[in-house]
């Protein structure tokens, strides 16, 4: 029997109806900030250096941006609608810092379907304290054809002292 954890099943366009939603939740680490750091080639030191950011607006060390960003970009990929969405458009306007061990829950909600299998969500990402930190908006291509598959395996990627 297949968990249910390592399956990703998408909604169809056909399936979708304006108001529904869907949550994607997700802590950020500090490997997790480093990793997103070195694959994004941002090493602005108010994300990767605790003195530098203590002088900072923030006093600390705070998250790309897009970190939250791609935080959307993985609900809309993985929970709804989900496997076979092709992303079109993205709107976000960055509402306050994301720190190092924050819980981000992305909220995704159907606000129209659009003809040619577009769908327009809006897509709010929230901290553990239920604070706004990203608001938005998405464009997707919805997938047509239902599908479940077994949810790709990642190398357990970790930062070398």
């Amino acid at each position: 029997m297949t968990d249910t954890l390592d399956t990703l099943e998408n909604i169809t366009y056909d399936e979708l109806n304006e108001g529904d939603s869907a949550t994607f939740t997700r802590t950020l680490t500090e490997d997790e900030l480093v990793l997103f750091a070195a694959v994004s080639g941002d090493v602005n030191p108010v994300h990767l250096d605790s003195e530098f950011a203590a002088g900072s607006m923030f006093k600390e060390r705070i998250a790309h941006g897009m970190w939250s960003g791609s935080l959307i970009s993985a609900a809309l990929a993985t929970v709804m609608p989900g496997p076979g969405t092709i992303y079109l458009e993205q709107s976000l306007a960055f509402k306050r810092p994301v720190k190092l061990d924050d819980t981000l829950t992305v909220t995704l909600a159907v606000l129209r379907k659009e003809p040619k299998n577009r769908v327009v969500l809006s897509c709010v990402v929230r901290n553990q304290n239920d604070a706004e930190v990203v608001a938005g908006e998405a464009k997707v291509i919805a997938p047509t054809e239902k599908m479940s598959l077994q949810k790709p395996r990642l190398p357990k990627i970790t930062i070398a002292d």
